[in-house]
């Protein structure tokens, strides 16, 4: 675990970028000028954002086993849950990727906005114990933490960071997919 310090510290960073890049991501497409530009600058290069998503789940499942199979964190329920939702996400965006295929959204999003409400719910269950419905009733305590990154990032926080992005990856996907069937038939 000599790495450990230095890994947990660069998924932190990386937390922050995700939720920055997403949030920007999410108001680009929102206001009407700037997504026109955007999607304008990102025509034919669909394959790139699928990449992009593509390289967020793939950290993030990398991450996930580097804190059960290296540091030896024991997953709780809702860890497990989360899991569930991103691990396929690596294949499902993979292929996508290698396709060229645009549409891949379609089946990526649903995941990604599963386990961006679980990771929220974990959240919560961290900073507030009385929320939890029994979710987490045997084994490893949802409400517990094995790290705080500068003192509030969890494993669930660098989750749902995760998932944020590539949530809002997808929706840009999307917008980029219908943005090609608007145009107009070549003549």
């Amino acid at each position: 675990m000599t790495y450990y310090p230095t890994i947990v510290t660069i998924l932190g960073i990386l937390a922050f970028l995700a939720v920055a890049l997403g949030i920007e991501t999410l108001v680009v497409l929102s206001v009407t000028r700037w997504r026109s530009r955007v999607l304008d600058a990102l025509h034919g290069l669909e394959r790139h954002v699928v990449g992009w998503a593509w390289g967020v789940a793939l950290i993030a499942t990398a991450g996930s086993l580097y804190f059960s199979e290296v540091a030896h964190f024991i997953p709780c329920s809702l860890c497990w849950y989360q899991r569930i939702a991103m691990y396929p996400l690596v294949f499902v965006l993979g292929v996508g990727m290698i396709r060229g295929e645009a549409s891949v959204w379609r089946y990526g999003l649903p995941l990604a906005v599963v386990g961006l409400g679980i990771a929220l719910y974990h959240i919560a269950i961290q900073w507030m114990p009385s929320l939890d419905v029994g979710v987490c009733a045997a084994g490893v305590p949802c409400s517990g933490r094995y790290l705080a990154v500068f003192g509030f990032i969890s494993i669930p926080t660098l989750a749902a960071t995760a998932f944020f992005l590539i949530g809002s990856l997808l929706l840009l996907l999307r917008a980029l997919e219908r943005a090609v069937g608007d145009e107009p038939a070549a003549a």
